[in-house]
């Protein structure tokens, strides 16, 4: 007897998001079905691949391929323009970590100017990521989110600690979308969910960051976590928890010993660009297997790669 395969639909749906505007506009989540699993129901929209550009440009020490994709590029317009130039790129992610109050300390009117350098460079939807500090956060944020009343970003992220000033300012005042931020831990995600939609965050409104790790690095709490999100949005018919997924894997891959340690301390490990273009491939492609939406990406080649697995999947 032959084995027909059924189909599995559920009557649940992943709210949908709506990230920048005009005709590069990108539309997260809608699935009815379990990650990447098109071969039960066509994608309403395929799950994206974002492009990292920092205002404090990376450092390519051992990253031949990257140095090259973004040389002659002196100014962040520069970056984000050529970032945006990558194959399979679908938004750019604007990551201000030289605000950072323990760093470069960038005061809010220079992330502003550079917010709009960069949005001058491209009309793909933007990310906004700040530099991890809250109340710096908070006062970027806010301002960023007043420069660029049309462009429809989306801002990384809003917490426990900030998420009444991120989403007043971002959502409620512009109707800019907000990432809520949890600690791996759909009970946390929860509850920051309900707390943003009860403050007069829309649904729409609220993509989720449920927190990362890289491949080996803990990942399997990310894996689990994302995994029961998914269920409850889908099995159970969870409202507050069927936003949309991102998840900026490129802030975990390039911090971990794998991508940093040059050939010459490890030699035994081999080309030091193609371990970290390969950590980065392989956690991408768990977070979309586990439920992520979009992920952010920072080497062209992992962003060709991972955006190529995307296309052959649908």
């Amino acid at each position: 007897m032959g084995f027909t395969a059924k189909a599995q639909v559920y009557k649940a749906a992943i709210q949908e998001t709506v990230l920048g505007a005009g005709e590069k506009a990108l539309t997260l989540g809608g699935a009815r079905t379990q990650p990447l699993c098109a071969f039960d129901e066509a994608w309403k929209n395929a799950p994206a691949v974002g492009v990292e550009v920092s205002d404090i440009p990376f450092e390519t020490a051992g990253l031949p391929a990257l140095a090259a994709w973004y040389e002659g590029c002196g100014s962040f317009g520069d970056r984000v323009k050529k970032a945006a130039e990558m194959e399979g790129a679908k938004f750019i992610c604007l990551h201000f970590e030289g605000a950072d109050p323990g760093g470069e300390n960038k005061s809010v009117e220079e992330i502003v100017a550079l917010a709009k350098e960069a949005a001058a460079a491209t009309d793909l939807p933007l990310v906004i990521a700040g530099c991890k500090n809250v109340e710096k956060d908070q006062a970027l944020f806010s301002a960023v989110s007043d420069a660029l009343p049309d462009r429809n970003p989306l801002f990384l992220s809003a917490r426990e600690e900030d998420y009444k000033t991120i989403g007043a300012a971002c959502a409620m005042a512009n109707g800019h979308k907000v990432g809520a931020e949890s600690a791996v831990d759909i009970n946390l995600a929860k509850q920051l969910n309900v707390l943003m939609t009860q403050l007069g965050v829309p649904a729409a409104g609220i993509v989720m960051n449920l927190g990362s790790a890289a491949a080996g690095y803990g990942f399997e709490y990310v894996a689990s976590t994302m995994d029961r999100v998914k269920a409850a949005a889908l099995e159970q018919n969870d409202t507050m928890l069927q936003m949309p997924v991102i998840t900026p894997v490129a802030l975990e891959t390039w911090s971990v010993k794998e991508s940093i340690m040059s050939e010459a301390d490890m030699p035994e490990w081999g080309s030091q660009e193609e371990r970290a273009i390969e950590m980065e491939i392989v956690t991408a492609s768990a977070c979309l297997t586990s439920g992520s939406d979009a992920v952010i990406l920072r080497h062209p080649e992992s962003v060709k790669t991972i955006a190529a697995m995307i296309a052959a999947l649908a």
